[in-house]
């Protein structure tokens, strides 16, 4: 008897769906996933805060033609101000789907769904897959 193959959506799924997830918010370190795949991803909470899915996030990002977790950039002559690194002081589940953060500067409206977390891996492997 052979076993059969995974349909796409069951590839899809397990793709993109987290066998564990660890936060640390005390050390500040990031978030870790673990992908049914196999797959790790380790995103540093800056990464994140500048790849928020809001809407809001999302304009800005397109009008300065930045990409998920890219940092803005200082506008021409701007001296650099003291900012507070990013960091969540509070994190929760969104259904079976997403994690939701809420920053230390306040901002909380952007739902990371896990789909859109393994579209933007950071790790080398995905960006260069990414870049292709």
């Amino acid at each position: 008897m052979s076993a059969s193959l995974p349909t796409p959506l069951e590839t899809t799924a397990l793709k993109n769906d987290p066998k564990s997830v660890k936060i640390d918010i005390t050390g500040g370190t990031g978030v870790e996933i673990v992908w049914k795949d196999g797959h790790r991803s380790a995103y540093s909470f800056v990464y994140l805060r500048d790849a928020c899915p809001c809407a809001l996030c999302d304009d800005e990002r397109d009008k300065a033609s930045r990409a998920p977790g890219e940092p803005p950039a200082l506008a021409p002559g701007a001296l650099p101000m003291f900012k507070a690194k990013a960091r969540p002081t509070h994190a929760e589940p969104v259904g079976r789907y997403a994690i939701r953060f809420v920053w230390n500067d306040g901002h909380e409206l952007g739902i990371y769904s896990w789909p859109f977390l393994r579209e933007h891996c950071p790790c080398d492997v995905c960006r260069a897959a990414r870049a292709k």
